[in-house]
């Protein structure tokens, strides 16, 4: 039943689960199921990482190849790139055990950030670095503005 119920009403069976493991019900617990939960929820942490370091890194390409768009536009991104900065901070705080994976996350995340800048510049790919110019020390940096 629990099983089926998983596959019929998600939120049903979390709750069911959950009253099951909190009553001491463990051998009607579908184990099977809620280790899936559990570790897609790790991915789900590792990806918001990601995609944090592709806002800020999309922000500073913007910062560096539309220098001439800093006046109106400047205020907002470096916005954006504090918050982004302070979330991560936050992030890594309540999950250390991103930490190690930093570098590896921070080299996934450069082609996607030039996708989201060509997207929002409506520039060409070849105005973009081909590599990422930025350190991760940079990236993560409160203080570090490209220019």
């Amino acid at each position: 039943m629990s099983t089926n119920l998983y596959d019929r009403d998600f939120y049903a069976w979390t709750q069911e689960q959950a009253a099951k493991l909190r009553a001491g019900r463990v051998a009607d617990v579908d184990f099977e199921n809620i280790a899936e939960e559990l570790e897609a929820l790790g991915r789900a942490e590792k990806r918001q990482l990601g995609n944090r370091l592709t806002l800020i890194i999309m922000h500073l390409l913007k910062m560096s190849v539309q220098s001439d768009k800093l006046p109106q536009c400047g205020n907002s991104w470096r916005a954006t790139i504090r918050e982004q900065r302070r979330r991560i901070q936050g992030l890594l705080r309540d999950n250390p055990s991103l930490k190690p994976l930093l570098n590896e996350v921070f080299a996934e995340t450069y082609q996607d950030a030039v996708d989201e800048a060509i997207r929002e510049t409506n520039l060409p790919e070849s105005a973009f670095p081909e590599t990422n110019p930025f350190s991760l020390e940079q990236v993560l940096d409160q203080d570090y503005w490209p220019g």
